[in-house]
């Protein structure tokens, strides 16, 4: 019982902090908060990763090419592109690696707007402390795994993060249904999200990639929007009141005109 609350606890904390942090707030702005607010989910990002730790800069540059790039060969993690998951992940892991370690220039448009704190990056993405976390959970299901086949999952939780990007650039850009013709292969693989709180509406978002709600058809439920709006209720979080709104059906999909995705020109919104 304690494994399966540990790690439904570290999924679900890490895919939060991964989509309302790194992906609502850090990559699009969809909203603001107090400084004080930034740095308290700065630190739970870094916890509930530990050893797959993403920096809010990395993931934003590497976020905004994908849009700018979706499925393209500039694309850093398209499974249409690059159809095999192996070399899919490798790709992805290189370019993120050369942006965070700022080993590569991005392309100015993708730079700016995210928050950084030299020293939680420094921390997270140093080796004592990736193999210390790693330990930690190591040690904690040698204490209280009941079976050994419960050990199969420390992976999961070592490698976090890149497991939910994973399933949210494969499975998003490969299976399920589209709402909007977009120019790329997105789709939305599940209307009720509860894998990875909303990201596996792929074509929703795709399409409007500045909302917060990526849900936009009455039975599909976004599971982090619904957080946000109770954030937003108790003055954690603002949302933007020039944020986009998604609807359907797309005015763009039936007269060829419509606002463009503003994640694909680098002009990321102030919330």
């Amino acid at each position: 019982m304690a494994v399966a609350v540990f790690f439904i606890t570290h999924w679900t904390l890490s895919l939060f902090c991964q989509t309302f942090f790194l992906h609502r707030y850090a990559s699009h702005r969809m909203f603001s908060m107090s400084p004080l607010w930034e740095r308290f989910f700065y630190l739970l990002t870094y916890v509930a990763q530990g050893p797959s730790f993403l920096t809010p800069r990395g993931y934003a540059i590497l976020h905004r090419m994908h849009h700018a790039y979706s499925d393209t060969p500039k694309d850093p993690h398209s499974p249409v592109v690059t159809p095999s998951p192996a070399r899919m992940m490798a790709k992805t892991w290189t370019t993120y690696h050369g942006i965070a370690h700022f080993e590569v220039e991005p392309e100015p448009r993708f730079t700016g707007g995210y928050p950084e704190w030299k020293a939680v990056d420094k921390l997270g993405q140093s080796w004592p402390a990736r193999i210390g976390w790693g330990a930690a959970y190591g040690l904690f299901y040698i204490a209280f795994a009941t079976s050994p086949w419960m050990f199969l999952l420390l992976p999961f939780h070592w490698f976090m993060g890149p497991v939910h990007g994973f399933i949210v650039n494969w499975c998003g850009h490969r299976y399920g249904y589209r709402n909007f013709n977009t120019n790329d292969a997105s789709r939305n693989t599940l209307i009720f999200d509860f894998l990875t709180g909303g990201e596996l509406f792929q074509n929703n978002h795709h399409r409007f990639g500045q909302s917060p709600n990526f849900a936009v058809r009455w039975f599909e439920i976004d599971p982090a929007y619904q957080v946000m709006r109770v954030f937003s209720l108790l003055g954690i979080i603002k949302l933007s009141d020039k944020r986009q709104t998604a609807r359907y059906p797309d005015v763009q999909d039936a007269s060829g005109e419509g606002s463009e995705d503003p994640s694909k020109t680098g002009e990321i919104a102030e919330a």
